[in-house]
């Protein structure tokens, strides 16, 4: 590259968002081979709730190898990837970091060129097209967050799957939060009654699945920006 422009037959970057602004640029995830030796496979609890003026998102905080032995006690698995925007760490802690990092710039570069933040329909998508195509290992993360259509709430799967639900969890207590969540939750429930819920559906998870535990992470996404919070789980009101 010289001048801002690219050589060959490659665009200039400006225009890489103008034809289809879901689509990453080939070669704008990282290169490098996998050292899986050195990868650290979590289990994990990991919730995304949406209501009708916020998002929110909860994860525990318990970093494990193979499930069977804890490798970290206070892990943020929930970080702001855009200004109205959280997303949650699941799988290898290497793979998790490198998605959340890569995604966080593309946010970035998105903004200056457009002069517009992204909408959450192509930040899921390009959530998508990373998790398909990028060395990231086994990640099922879950995306929430607000644009001028409403609140949203998707889990990304390994192979690049999107879904968009009211509600949602990912993650090896998976199957006992959601019995705790889908007890819990209702249409029209206001942004604390939500977040009572995410936190006991952790909780609960904590109960019966090795990998997840230690405190909860609770990130509230408003209009105004995300919020994130940690918390032992026996100090917050469920």
């Amino acid at each position: 590259m010289q001048d801002g422009t690219f050589s060959g037959d490659r665009a200039h970057p400006a225009q890489r968002f103008e034809t289809d602004p879901h689509e990453p640029e080939l070669g704008s995830m990282p290169d490098g081979k996998r050292d899986e030796a050195a990868v650290k496979e979590t289990g994990t609890t990991t919730i995304g709730i949406s209501t009708e003026d916020a998002v929110v998102v909860a994860t525990d905080m318990r970093a494990s190898l193979g499930g069977r032995f804890v490798s970290n006690k206070n892990v943020q698995k929930v970080e702001q990837i855009h200004p109205t925007a959280a997303l949650t760490l699941v799988g290898s802690v290497g793979g998790a970091q490198s998605f959340i990092r890569t995604l966080r710039a593309e946010v970035n570069l998105y903004q200056s060129r457009r002069d517009k933040q992204m909408s959450m329909t192509a930040l899921s998508t390009l959530a998508g097209n990373f998790a398909r195509g990028g060395p990231f290992l086994a990640i099922n993360p879950v995306l929430g967050g607000i644009d001028d259509e409403g609140t949203h709430v998707y889990s990304i799967d390994p192979a690049g799957g999107v879904m968009e639900d009211k509600y949602t969890v990912t993650g090896s207590g998976l199957t006992v939060a959601y019995g705790t969540l889908e007890d819990r939750y209702e249409e029209d429930m206001s942004v604390e009654a939500a977040q009572q819920a995410a936190v006991a559906s952790v909780e609960a998870a904590a109960e019966r699945d090795t990998g997840s535990g230690n405190g909860v992470y609770l990130a509230t996404v408003t209009e105004e920006g995300v919020d994130i919070q940690d918390y032992d789980l026996d100090e917050f009101d469920t």
